[in-house]
C-alpha cells in the first residue's frame, strides 16, 4: 500500500477505516474477524481509524465537554492551583506551552487537564489505586460543582471501549481473543481535556488513544511520504490511533503515526483523547509472532509503567525547570 493522501470526505475510509463496531459486539465470530482484518488494515498501513456506533452516549460527551469549557474558563491563578508538576504522577493542570512534544518547538500551544482510574462513587474503592510508578490520586478543581462526576462519567465510558478493543486487536495479530484479558485487569488509562485557543507533531506514549474531537479542524496526521493529511472530524466518530507502546510492544508491526494539531480555524476548540495501555507491570516483550528473522526485535525490555513515566518526563521537563 502506498502512502495515504489527502481525501475528500466520501473517501475518507482510505484514511480512517470507519470501522462500524456493532460487529465487535457480534456473537459471531465471522464478523469479529472481519471487523479485526480491517483494524490490521489500519494498524499496518496508517496508524488512525475513525469508529462509529462506538457506544457512548452523545449527552455523555456532552456533559464531559461543558465540564471542560466552565473549568477552563477559570483564571490562571485557581488553575495553577493544580499544577501538574506539584503530581507525582502527572495529574492536574498543564498551562499554555506547559508541555513540549517536539523539542523543536517552544511548547505546545494548549491548556489541558489530565486524570487517572478513580471510581466515579469513591465510596465503591479506594481512589489510589497501585500502579506502581504511576501511583497516586487525581487532583479536582473546588467549587465547580459537577465536573468531577461528568468527567469521570465519559471516562469510564471510554475505558469500556477501549477494553472492548483488545480482543479484536488480539485477532488482527493472528492470536486469540483473550490473548490480552489478563494484561488489562487495571489498564492504564489517562484521559486529558484539552482546550486549544485560536493559533496561526506528536508521537504519543500509550497502546491508543479514542480521541473526541469538536467540529473544528485540526488534526492532522503524516503520512510515509512525509505530508501532512488532515483527519477531518466526522460527526458520531471518535478516532483511535495508535501509540508507541503497542507499535513497541508489536515490534513496528503496528504503526504509530506523527501526528499533531493546528488550531488555525480562528475558533476556539476542545478535544478529549484517552491514552489507553495495558497494566503498569505489565513487561512491553515482543508479542508472539512479531519478531521474525526478517523482523529481528527492535526494543529493549521495559515494563509500561516505566515507559509511560519516562515519556511523560521528557514530555514536561523544560516546563518543569522554570517552576
Amino acid at each position: 500500500m502506498g502512502a495515504f493522501e489527502e481525501i475528500p470526505i466520501m473517501q475518507v475510509e482510505f484514511l480512517a477505516y470507519r470501522s462500524d463496531f456493532n460487529n465487535a459486539r457480534s456473537s459471531d465470530p465471522a464478523l469479529r474477524r472481519a471487523l479485526a482484518a480491517e483494524i490490521r488494515d489500519a494498524c499496518v498501513n496508517v496508524g488512525f481509524f475513525y469508529v462509529k456506533n462506538h457506544g457512548i452516549p452523545e449527552e455523555g460527551i456532552d456533559a464531559a465537554i461543558a465540564a471542560a469549557n466552565r473549568f477552563f474558563a477559570l483564571s490562571t491563578d485557581v488553575k495553577m492551583k493544580l499544577d501538574i508538576h506539584a503530581s507525582p504522577n502527572f495529574k492536574g493542570y498543564t498551562a499554555l506551552l506547559g508541555e513540549n512534544s517536539n523539542p523543536e518547538n517552544k511548547g505546545d500551544l494548549h491548556e489541558g487537564f489530565d486524570l487517572g482510574w478513580e471510581p466515579v462513587d469513591a465510596t465503591d474503592h479506594p481512589q489510589v489505586r497501585d500502579d506502581g510508578s504511576m501511583t497516586g490520586a487525581n487532583i479536582w478543581p473546588d467549587n465547580l460543582p459537577g465536573f468531577r462526576t461528568d468527567v469521570l462519567a465519559y471516562y469510564h465510558a471510554a475505558v469500556e471501549l477501549g477494553l472492548s478493543l483488545f480482543p479484536l486487536f488480539a485477532l488482527a495479530l493472528n492470536l486469540p481473543e483473550n490473548f490480552f484479558d489478563d494484561k488489562v485487569t487495571k489498564p492504564a488509562a489517562i484521559m486529558r481535556l484539552l482546550y486549544y485557543p485560536p493559533q496561526p507533531a506528536c508521537p504519543m506514549e500509550g497502546c491508543f488513544t479514542i480521541l473526541w474531537q469538536d467540529k473544528v479542524p485540526a488534526l492532522q496526521v503524516m503520512n510515509t511520504s512525509g505530508k501532512w493529511i488532515d483527519a477531518v472530524p466526522v460527526p458520531g466518530t471518535l478516532v483511535l490511533n495508535l501509540g508507541d507502546q503497542f507499535a513497541r510492544w508489536t515490534n513496528d508491526v503496528f504503526k504509530s503515526t506523527i501526528h499533531r494539531a493546528i488550531n488555525a480555524s480562528g475558533r476556539e476548540r476542545y478535544s478529549m483523547p484517552l491514552f489507553f495501555g495495558t497494566d503498569y507491570e505489565v513487561k512491553l516483550e515482543p508479542i508472539p509472532g512479531c519478531v521474525t528473522e526478517g523482523n529481528p526485535a527492535k526494543y529493549e525490555i521495559v515494563t509500561a509503567g516505566d515507559y509511560v513515566k519516562s515519556r511523560l518526563e521528557a514530555t514536561y521537563a523544560h516546563s518543569k525547570a522554570s517552576v
